[in-house]
Formats: C-alpha cells, sequence, structure tokens
C-alpha cells in the first residue's frame, strides 16, 4: 500500500475576510500558523518519507510546520499553486468584485472562465497540477506516505483527476477546511479482482478543536 496525503494550508487574513487569493503571496496568519503547528504531529504520526509543496508563503508556511514535525525538508513546487484567479479578482472579496468588474463577476457566475482576463481554467489547473502529483505518486515505494501541501480549489479539481473519475464533480466535494487533508491509498481491491489503483479514503479530515468553524470557499 502506498498512501498520498493532500494538505490544505492554513488560514490567512485573506481568508478570513474572504478576499480572493490566486497567486497572491499571502502568509499565514497567528490562526493558521497555529493550525499548521497542531495538525504537523498528527500527520507526523503517518512517517512521511517526503513532502511536496506549492511554493506560495501560506503553503509553504505549512508544510515547514509539518517538514519540522518530521524531521524533513519540504520541496517546493510551483506547479501546486492555487488558481490564478486574475489581477482584478486579487485580492477582493466577492461583492467587491461583484461592483468593481460586474462583467467579469457575471462570466465567473455564468462558467465563462475564459471570458476572465489572466484566470486560470480547470483544464490549465490540471495541466502543471497532474504532472506533479503522478510523479511524486510514483515515486513512492511500497507501504511509503507522501505529502502535498497545496490549495482548496486545485486539490478539489486535480483529486478527481488523478482518480480518473470521467466528470467534473464540481460542487459535488466540500469545501477543504484550512489544514483539512485529504487521504489517497494505493492498494489491491477485491472490487478490482485484485487489481491495485488509487482510492480516495477520507476527504476533509481535521484536527479536531472546540472553536473549530466551517471553512470558507476563498482559495
Amino acid at each position: 500500500m502506498r498512501r498520498l496525503v493532500l494538505l490544505r494550508h492554513g488560514q490567512t487574513e485573506w481568508n478570513h475576510t474572504r478576499r480572493a487569493q490566486g497567486h497572491a503571496d499571502v502568509p499565514l496568519d497567528d490562526v493558521g500558523l497555529a493550525q499548521a503547528k497542531e495538525v504537523a504531529p498528527v500527520l507526523a504520526a503517518l512517517h512521511p518519507v517526503a513532502i511536496w509543496s506549492s511554493d506560495l508563503a501560506r503553503a509553504a508556511q505549512t508544510a515547514g510546520a509539518v517538514a519540522a514535525e518530521c524531521g524533513l525538508e519540504p520541496v517546493l513546487d510551483p506547479r501546486l499553486r492555487e488558481f490564478d484567479v486574475g489581477p482584478n479578482r486579487t485580492g477582493l472579496t466577492p461583492e467587491e468584485y461583484a461592483v468593481a468588474h460586474p462583467e467579469e463577476h457575471a462570466a465567473l457566475l455564468a462558467g465563462e472562465i475564459d471570458a476572465i482576463p489572466g484566470r486560470e481554467t480547470r483544464d490549465d489547473v490540471l495541466a502543471r497540477f497532474l504532472p506533479a502529483l503522478t510523479t511524486y505518486a510514483d515515486g513512492l515505494g511500497e507501504g511509503e506516505t507522501g505529502i502535498v501541501v497545496a490549495h482548496g480549489a486545485a486539490l478539489r479539481v486535480a483529486v478527481p483527476a488523478f482518480l480518473g473519475w470521467g466528470a467534473d464533480p464540481g460542487e459535488s466535494f466540500g469545501v477543504l477546511a484550512n489544514c483539512g487533508w485529504v487521504v489517497l491509498e494505493h492498494s489491491a481491491s477485491t472490487w478490482t479482482g485484485g487489481m491495485e489503483q488509487w482510492r480516495l479514503i477520507a476527504w476533509n479530515r481535521v484536527v479536531p478543536t472546540p472553536d473549530f468553524t466551517p471553512p470558507t470557499a476563498v482559495g
């Protein structure tokens, strides 16, 4: 059995205020730093052999906390970045974006992503994210676990594509919490005649805390 754990970064101030981040290099806030420290020993208990991370600060800081607990050095990979939301969307709340750029906002609601300057499509993100994820998965040996630290929206499209699901599940997946994680395992299954394949084991596992609040959907 091989295992991939896909972790969303901790909270940033822009997450808290519902501002779109995209490729903006926003660091973790105090809550996010605490979340990263809380999740680190939980994931370290899985004895990962490698940690790969988006190079954006919020992911790299989260990966650094986990890696320190594991005695590893994270490998930063820009292919693991969040969707680029375009220059006009970056840093704005949904309400601010609707007022400042009503035509783009209407196109976003209609799913007409190609009409939004600078915004990546699902296919754009998969073209860079999937090769990275496949390389990491293929490099794991039997019994080994690897951790990937990335971003909520990118992970929500990359996971089903990596598993070979035929259609985009879209909103069928819930929003990953900050420092929520996904577990994928590669092993044989009696349902497939003993054939080995990657399967989704868990989505949005979190470290329980008394003040846990529902996640926000902004990257």
